[in-house]
């Protein structure tokens, strides 16, 4: 295994992986019964044909999982690196952009989550922190479902220094806070945005607070001090995606 290669395990992961013509699946491994299931379920696409299959129990496939203690299904691939287009280049190219931003996110269950959300609701792409993107971490692909396949991922050294150059290139930035003083809702969500989210325990870092044009929050119960950062983000991709449909 090269430094550009690396595992991802579970049915959805390896299946959309193989779907994905710009991925590149270096080796399969999988139980005779993941097999089958791969077969029956696309009988159509052939999905194996140009790959070096392995057949392996459940148990000698364990190994793969042991660390992040996660199901790997009967299915475990070796994949390369996806090249994604740089952000700069992908503003140019299409109008009415939504683009998720997490900042100092880590979870990689919630990012994932986040990603499942995102390309269910059309979001265009996602922005992370390089050094924080868990790009390798088996458990976000597993919290992804494969979905990350099928969505821009942006990572950028300075999430500061990148809002301030998209609100120059006709992005509005809405930054969402339990603290902020308008109700998402009442956004029109029109031209180009950012939705940006901050960490988990924290919020929004006080020092991107000037990059943001728009403090809003989602109004919920007050017996309830905030949402999980993957709920959030599912409710306000849903309700973006139904108002631009």
């Amino acid at each position: 295994m090269t430094n550009s290669n690396y595992f991802i395990v579970g049915k959805h992961p390896v299946t959309e992986a193989l779907k994905n013509p710009k991925r590149k699946v270096i080796r399969l491994f999988l139980t005779e019964e993941s097999k089958k299931i791969i077969n029956r379920e696309n009988q159509n696409l052939n999905l194996i044909k140009n790959v070096k299959v392995y057949f392996k129990t459940k148990k000698e496939l364990d190994k793969y999982c042991k660390n992040e203690h996660i199901l790997h299904q009967g299915f475990v691939a070796e994949v390369e690196k996806l090249d994604y287009p740089s952000l700069k280049d992908f503003i140019k190219k299409k109008k009415g952009i939504n683009l998720v931003c997490l900042q100092d996110v880590t979870d990689p269950r919630n990012i994932g989550s986040v990603i499942r959300s995102a390309v269910s609701f059309n979001i265009d792409g996602l922005i992370v922190k390089e050094r924080n993107f868990p790009e390798i971490s088996k458990t976000m692909y597993r919290s992804s479902s494969g979905s990350i396949e099928y969505i821009n991922i942006f990572k950028v050294s300075n999430i500061n220094t990148t809002l301030k150059y998209l609100r120059e290139n006709s992005f509005w930035v809405y930054g969402f806070d339990v603290k902020g003083n308008k109700d998402f809702m009442e956004v029109e969500w029109k031209g180009n945005n950012v939705l940006l989210f901050g960490s988990e325990g924290k919020g929004l870092n006080q020092k991107t607070t000037k990059y943001v044009d728009f403090n809003v929050k989602i109004k919920i119960n007050n017996q309830i001090e905030s949402l999980n950062i993957s709920n959030s983000a599912a409710i306000v991709f849903h309700y973006i995606d139904t108002r631009n449909s």
